[in-house]
């Protein structure tokens, strides 16, 4: 597959870079996809420009008047779902099977959601005096810049456009080097039915369009999914200027498993956890599996036996389970995680592992590392690859002890019968999101967000979206005149 060159939008129309062009790489085997612009300071501005200058008509628009637009959104993309879909597999390496057509459906149905939300931006009168009428309203922040990394770039752009849209804000938008095109052909279709400058969007790299777009003074509110590091450089730039942020950022996700959960259905729910389907490359990968002692054994069989069964091969195949990893920095990276992992005294390496011989493409199987201390690098750091670390429990306030034990604190899973139990557990455990007897992934509606350093605000909700992009304005009306 070849995508050829892709221009920026800007303004309602295409536009390049005076930098040139950045080579898109598919992981699938390492030909160019095609090439997009490297933007910067000077596309960035005019990017920023264009939304500013769209603002005041698109905010007027009636809150009816942008569910319509979005709704109708929804309706053209439909059609080109699977198209969509193949191009994200080939730019990022998801398995089309597994993955990216859902993420790809995922669009209508966000789109659809938040049309149907948009005339939920209510405020409040606040019964304060007889004299006086007190009400609050909620209004659009003006320009929001979003950055989404390369992962699952279609749901997390859908999941910052419609919102922010529907609450009458504009946009520009910087995707991920590694994973343009499908966002791009998205933007295509959206761009039908705004007006010029509700929805721009800018490629390039993070440190030239992503700073450019942090540090912009007419940027006036930040939305944000990436790593924890590139966050707090996020947030760095936004306090120079007071700018909210909304970030979601990484994690190192916790899967409890109980001696009351030793069957299959529950293993299913593990490997689903943890993301294998996407390469275990997902902020939410429940990569820490804590299994008690008295079935560890027995549930690691069953685990590895599934895993087993994994196809690992092209994404683009319909009989493939899990495709490649994004590049060849995160292949190395997540190697040289396993070796280390692997090699500590008293680990077993019971899946998985390095590759004798790299094939065309960045391939990894499956890896499972078990007898793993809770202290070593392996157990405490993002991996972002097919990675999980298995650790032995006997006690509950110890499991919950070593759970809690992160800096991070998005997701986490509990399995057992014993609801109450399994209750008790994720009222304990410190996460934004936790799930009990099930490993999917995030539905609309459902306020998704992390504690501790993996980020601030929540998405995929009502809640979410008046949170992260409207402003509370109070109004005093005096009654005695």
């Amino acid at each position: 597959m070849t995508v050829g060159d892709q221009e920026m939008i800007v303004n309602g129309v295409g536009a390049q870079a005076v930098a040139g062009w950045i080579d898109v790489e598919s992981p699938r085997d390492g030909s160019i996809l095609g090439r997009v612009p490297r933007a910067g300071e000077v596309e960035v501005d005019d990017a920023v420009r264009a939304a500013a200058a769209a603002f005041p008509r698109w905010r007027e628009k009636s809150a009816r008047q942008r569910g319509d637009l979005l709704r109708q959104i929804a309706d053209a993309v439909a059609p080109h779902v699977e198209e969509i879909a193949r191009l994200s597999s080939a730019e990022n390496g998801n398995a089309l099977r597994t993955q990216t057509r859902g993420e790809a459906a995922f669009i209508v149905d966000a789109f659809r959601y938040f049309a149907g939300l948009a005339q939920e931006a209510k405020g409040e009168t606040i019964p304060i005096r007889p004299d006086a009428l007190d009400y609050s309203l909620r209004q659009p922040i003006g320009v929001v810049g979003a950055i989404v990394p390369w992962n699952a770039p279609l749901m997390l752009s859908a999941i910052k456009i419609a919102p922010a849209l529907a609450m009458g804000n504009t946009m520009v938008l910087k995707v991920a080097e590694d994973a343009p095109f499908a966002v791009l052909k998205l933007a295509r279709i959206c761009q039908e039915f705004l007006p010029p400058g509700v929805l721009n969007v800018v490629t390039g790299y993070g440190k030239e369009a992503g700073e450019a777009l942090t540090s912009h003074p007419g940027v006036g509110k930040l939305s944000f999914t990436g790593s924890t590091a590139v966050g707090r450089r996020v947030m760095e730039k936004a306090s120079e200027r007071l700018v909210p942020v909304s970030l979601e950022l990484g994690g190192k996700s916790p899967q409890v498993v109980f001696p009351d959960a030793d069957e299959d259905w529950v293993v299913s729910g593990v490997v689903s956890g943890m993301r294998f389907f996407r390469q275990g490359q997902s902020c939410t990968a429940g990569s820490r599996l804590f299994v008690h002692a008295d079935i560890f054994e027995s549930f690691t069989a069953k685990l590895v036996e599934q895993l087993s069964a994994f196809v690992v091969g092209d994404p683009l195949d319909e009989k493939t389970d899990m495709g490649t990893i994004v590049n060849r920095a995160q292949f190395e990276k997540v190697c040289d995680y396993i070796r280390e992992g692997a090699a500590q005294p008293g680990a077993r390496l019971l899946a998985g592992g390095v590759p004798d011989e790299r094939a065309d493409g960045y391939y990894l199987t499956p890896t499972v590392i078990a007898d793993v201390e809770p202290s070593w690098r392996v157990a405490r750091e993002e991996i972002f690859g097919p990675v999980v670390c298995v650790i032995p429990w006997t006690d509950e306030d110890e499991v919950v002890a070593m759970a809690n034990d992160s800096h991070y604190g998005l997701a986490a899973f509990v399995w057992s019968k014993d609801l109450g139990k399994a209750l008790r557990t994720a009222h304990r455990i410190e996460a934004g999101w936790v799930q009990v007897n099930q490993g999917g992934g995030q539905f609309l509606g459902q306020s998704y967000g992390g504690t501790k350093t993996s980020g601030l605000g929540r998405e995929f909700s009502l809640e979410g979206m008046l949170e992260s992009y409207t402003e509370r304005k109070h109004i005093s009306v005096s009654l005695s005149q």
